[in-house]
């Protein structure tokens, strides 16, 4: 079968295409998966640019959606020809959090999805939403949950509120799709005025240009007459999160599960603590939550927004144009 392996020391120069064997039948509690679409994030371009300890050879991508060919023994969820999707902590099936690292992420701590077919166990997996293609379904896994997990499952967000979203990554706009279709108000923020109409299209009531409005925590606090956005979707993180605290209402809710500005800086610890606001900090979900997230999206009437798909052989073009920030909404890798 074809795949992608990413050679040490890392570098979209030293993602290569090789042939690997088939992985033949699965084995009792597992399925056979053709890996139909994948889906990039921000993880992945961290993974492939050469994260410290990476193994020589290997297969990156976390997200994979496909077709099941094959059922081992014992499995009753699936069964051949139904449509599915990967999860990305395999073995965080449902409960509170339980893990803080990357060991077991297809793509990181395992072999991922940048190949035609995958065996593994059946609990890896959720079936795809009812009508969703392939790379729709592929943006489900880390972007998606993401955003569900912050909004539905630590947010507990309802109709009526006012969630503020940041850029026009995948998380963003999902976060954005999801709170309008929860009865939400959607303030977002970018740098581009034609992302600034797609946004609007979108449901944003008010866009925000950060580039022109650096203090935009105080644009916020003016458009919600002095009172604050009740959930901020901060995918930022050193650099953006003491805007974010500003624009945050009293008493308001924080997700911070983005790293796109860094790793360490200044936090206005006075501020958050005076509005006696909640940082909530998340890495995806569980397969529990996905399931949850997936039957209610069968009852929304929009779709993922994908920006591109390139041919899975392309892999370091799309990673390309997913580093220059260019793309609004998801970029896939398909088959």
């Amino acid at each position: 079968m074809k795949a992608i392996q990413l050679q040490a020391p890392g570098g979209l120069e030293h993602l290569q295409p090789v042939d690997l064997p088939d992985p033949g039948a699965p084995q009792a509690g597992e399925i056979q998966v053709r890996v139909q679409a994948r889906s990039l994030n921000f993880h992945d371009l961290g993974v492939v640019l050469g994260k410290p300890g990476m193994p020589d050879g290997r297969i990156p991508m976390s997200d994979g959606a496909g077709i099941v060919t094959a059922v081992g023994a014992g499995v009753t969820e699936f069964q051949q020809g139904d449509a599915v999707v990967s999860c990305f902590f395999p073995l965080w099936q449902s409960g509170r959090a339980a893990v803080d690292n990357f060991a077991t992420v297809p793509g990181d701590g395992i072999d991922g999805f940048a190949r035609e077919k995958v065996n593994a166990p059946a609990l890896s997996f959720t079936h795809a939403p009812k009508g969703y293609s392939h790379e729709e379904a592929a943006t489900l896994t880390t972007a998606g949950l993401t955003a569900w997990r912050a909004l539905v499952v630590d947010a507990q967000i309802k109709a009526g509120d006012t969630v503020l979203v940041l850029g026009t990554g995948g998380v963003s706009i999902f976060a954005l799709q999801m709170a309008r279709s929860m009865g939400a108000r959607v303030i977002a923020t970018t740098s581009s005025a034609a992302k600034e109409e797609r946004l609007r299209e979108l449901g944003a009531e008010h866009v925000i240009n950060y580039r022109d409005n650096p203090q935009w925590g105080d644009a916020v606090q003016h458009l919600t007459h002095g009172r604050g956005v009740d959930i901020v979707v901060e995918v930022g993180g050193p650099s953006t999160l003491p805007q974010s605290i500003r624009a945050c209402r009293i008493g308001g809710h924080l997700a911070l599960m983005g790293v796109l500005t860094g790793f360490k800086g200044e936090f206005p610890s006075v501020e958050l603590m005076r509005k006696q606001q909640r940082l909530q900090g998340l890495i995806v979900g569980s397969r529990e939550h996905q399931q949850d997230m997936i039957r209610a999206l069968e009852t929304f009437d929009w779709r993922p927004v994908i920006d591109c798909t390139y041919p899975l052989a392309d892999i370091a073009r799309a990673f390309e144009h997913q580093k220059a920030g260019k793309h609004f909404g998801k970029v896939c890798l398909s088959i």
